[in-house]
C-alpha cells in the first residue's frame, strides 16, 4: 500500500518531535532533566505530538508498521494531555533517552523524500 500524503505528514511531523527531544536532552542528566521546568516542558509537548500524530496516522498503515509502538506513543499522548497529575518524570526520561532514538530510527525510512521545489 503507497504511503498517502496525509500519513506521509504525519509521519515526518512525529520525526521532526522526536529530534527535537533527542536533541533536547542529548547530554543531560536526569538530575538536569529533573531540574530543569523549561526542558521537561518541551520534551513533554513534543511526546504530545508524537502521541498525536501518531494516532492520525491511518489504521492501515499502522497495521503494516507493527514494529513501531503505536499504541504506547498514542496512551502516552493521553496520559500527558488528560491525566497530567500522573506524569512520572523517570518515565519520560525514559522514553526520551531510551526509546525516542529506536523511533527516530524507524520513521526515517518510512518518510519519502521530499519533491524538488519548483522555484529551483
Amino acid at each position: 500500500m503507497p504511503l498517502d500524503e496525509r500519513d506521509a505528514a504525519y509521519l515526518f511531523d512525529m520525526l521532526s518531535a522526536a529530534e527535537k527531544v533527542r536533541r533536547y536532552v542529548q547530554g543531560k542528566t536526569f538530575e538536569e532533566y529533573r531540574r530543569d521546568d523549561l526542558l521537561r516542558d518541551g520534551v513533554e509537548r513534543n511526546l504530545e505530538i508524537i502521541g498525536e500524530a501518531a494516532r492520525r496516522v491511518s489504521a492501515g498503515f499502522r497495521g503494516e508498521q507493527p514494529d513501531i509502538p503505536w499504541r504506547k506513543m498514542i496512551a502516552q499522548r493521553n496520559v500527558l494531555v488528560h491525566e497530567y497529575q500522573d506524569v512520572r518524570i523517570e518515565e519520560i526520561w525514559k522514553v526520551a533517552t531510551v526509546h525516542v532514538p529506536g523511533l527516530i530510527d524507524a520513521l526515517k525510512p518510512l518518510i519519502p523524500p521530499l519533491p524538488p521545489d519548483p522555484a529551483g
